[in-house]
C-alpha cells in the first residue's frame, strides 16, 4: 500500500527534534527583553512611587515585585516558564497519544482478521473461489478445452478475475491515496502547531517584557493562553483520532460478526471507510477551535476561518481522487 512507503511517525519526530533544536535561540531573545523590561520596570516603579508622593500616601511595596517577578521569568525563561508549562502539558500529549496507539493497533488486528476471512469466504464458496486462488482456478479449467463451450466459459473466467482484481487494486488505491491525504493532514496540523510554538517560544521573552509597561499587562496573559492552545492542539488531534479509529472498529468487528454468522461478505464497507477518512481529513482542520474552546483565547479568528476554508479545498481534493479512482473502476468493471 501507499501508506506504507512513507514513515508520517518519523516525521513527526522530525517536527519535535526540530522544536528542541530551536530552543537555544530563547537565550539570544533574552537580553533584547532584559533592556525592554529593565526600562520598563524603571518607568513602572518611579511612576508609582511619585503617585504615592504626590497624594502622601505610604508607597505600597507589593505592587512593585510584578516587574521584577517578571524579569527573573525573562532570565530564567526556558527552565522556569517553557520547560514548566511543557512538563505540566506533556502527560496529556502522552495519555492521548497511548490511546490512540492502543486504537490502531485494534484496527490492524481486526483488518487482517476479515481480510483472512473474506479469502477463506470466497475460497471455499464454489462459483469465486478462482476469484481468489490460481489453484481453484486452474482446477476449474480443467476439462473444459477443447469442446466449443468450454472455450467460451474459459474467457468468461479471464474476464471475471481481471474484472474482480481490476475492482479490488482500485478500492485499495483509494484507499491509499485518501489514507495517505489524512496522515498529511495530520502532519500539516503538526507541522503548523510547531511553527507557532516555536516563534511563541522564541518571542516569548520579548512578550514578558513588553507586559511590564502600563496598558499591555494582557500580554502575559495572552502569552500564555496561546501557547497552551497551541500546544493542546497535539492531543485534540489524537482524541479525534482514537474516535474515528473506535468507529472503524466497530464496523470492522459488525463485519466480521456478519461474515461469521451468516457466511455473507457485507457490501459498502469499502465506502464507508472511505467516507471517514473524508470526514477525518476534515475534522483535522477543526482542532484549533475545539482547543479554544479548551481554553479561552483570542487574536486567532483569521486562522481559524483560514484554516476551516483550507479544509473544505482538502475535502475536494480527497472527494475528487476517491470519486476519479472509483468511477475508473466502476467504468472499466462496466466495460467488460
Amino acid at each position: 500500500m501507499l501508506l506504507s512507503a512513507v514513515d508520517f511517525t518519523n516525521l513527526h519526530q522530525v517536527l519535535y527534534d526540530l522544536y528542541d533544536r530551536m530552543m537555544h535561540l530563547c537565550t539570544d531573545m533574552t537580553d533584547v527583553a532584559k533592556g525592554i523590561a529593565g526600562l520598563a520596570a524603571l518607568f513602572y516603579v518611579a511612576t508609582r512611587v511619585w503617585q504615592s508622593l504626590a497624594r502622601a500616601e505610604p508607597i505600597d511595596v507589593y505592587p512593585l515585585l510584578r516587574p521584577f517577578a517578571i524579569g527573573i521569568c525573562i532570565m530564567f525563561f526556558p527552565v522556569m516558564v517553557l520547560d514548566t508549562i511543557n512538563g505540566v502539558m506533556s502527560p496529556v500529549v502522552q495519555g492521548t497519544h497511548a490511546i490512540l496507539e492502543k486504537q490502531m493497533f485494534n484496527i490492524g488486528e481486526y483488518k487482517n482478521l476479515k481480510a483472512k476471512l473474506e479469502y477463506e469466504q470466497n475460497l471455499h464458496d464454489p462459483e469465486r473461489a478462482y476469484l481468489v486462488s490460481d489453484e481453484a482456478f486452474d482446477k476449474k479449467l480443467e476439462g473444459l478445452w477443447p469442446t466449443l463451450g468450454g472455450l467460451d466459459e474459459m474467457i468468461n473466467m479471464y474476464v471475471d478475475r481481471e474484472v474482480y482484481r481490476i475492482g479490488r487494486d482500485m478500492r485499495y488505491a483509494s484507499q491509499g491515496w485518501l489514507e495517505i491525504l489524512f496522515e498529511a493532514a495530520s502532519l500539516i496540523l503538526d507541522t503548523i502547531r510547531t511553527f507557532f510554538l516555536i516563534v511563541l517560544s522564541i518571542l516569548g521573552p520579548v512578550a514578558f517584557a513588553i507586559s511590564v509597561w502600563d496598558g499591555f499587562q494582557s500580554t502575559l496573559t495572552q502569552w500564555l493562553c496561546r501557547y497552551i492552545a497551541v500546544y493542546l492542539w497535539l492531543p485534540v488531534s489524537d482524541l479525534f483520532s482514537c474516535i474515528l479509529a473506535e468507529i472503524q472498529s466497530l464496523m470492522l468487528a459488525k463485519d466480521i460478526a456478519e461474515i461469521n454468522t451468516s457466511g455473507i461478505l457485507p457490501d459498502g464497507a469499502d465506502v464507508m471507510h472511505i467516507i471517514f477518512l473524508l470526514i477525518g481529513i476534515i475534522g483535522y482542520f477543526t482542532v484549533p477551535t475545539v482547543a479554544n474552546w479548551i481554553i479561552q483565547v483570542g487574536g486567532m479568528g483569521n486562522y481559524n476561518r483560514n484554516i476551516n476554508q483550507a479544509a473544505g479545498k482538502a475535502a475536494g481534493v480527497a472527494g475528487t481522487i476517491a470519486g476519479a479512482t472509483m468511477g475508473n473502476g466502476a467504468g472499466r468493471t462496466v466495460g467488460n
